[in-house]
């Protein structure tokens, strides 16, 4: 079954009117259609070497919080599991078992250094 439908409508790449043979169509030729293409593929390349960039840089802030939290006699939880690398439940079980001991202060609890660097020297 074939269509006798002709739309008159804008290509999005040059905005020049054409008639178009089906409603999907978007570009007058497939000049048009190359370049779109193009452009989508190149900004798909920006698009990836942006977020590349970004992910090189939160790195780089962590390793940045890594090095201020060594300076610390006092860690909180997220700084203690952050420095040894741990997930925060495997830190809560370790809490629980009584490897790490962390002391309360008000609704804080805090470990200190010395008690991670307890875990190395055995």
């Amino acid at each position: 079954m074939s269509s006798t439908i002709e739309i008159q409508k804008i290509c999005e790449l040059c905005g020049k009117e054409f008639t178009a043979k089906t409603t999907v169509t978007r570009f007058c030729g497939h000049t048009c259609a190359s370049r779109a293409y193009k452009l989508r593929e190149k900004q798909n390349k920006i698009g990836k070497a942006i977020n590349e960039t970004n992910q090189q840089k939160l790195l780089s802030l962590s390793e940045l919080n890594i090095e201020a939290i060594k300076q610390k006699d006092f860690l909180s939880i997220k700084e203690a599991h952050t420095l040894l690398g741990l997930s925060e439940r495997t830190f809560y079980r370790l809490m629980k078992n009584g490897t790490i001991q962390a002391t309360r202060l008000g609704k804080r609890t805090i470990i200190k250094r010395s008690e991670i660097d307890k875990l190395f020297a055995s």
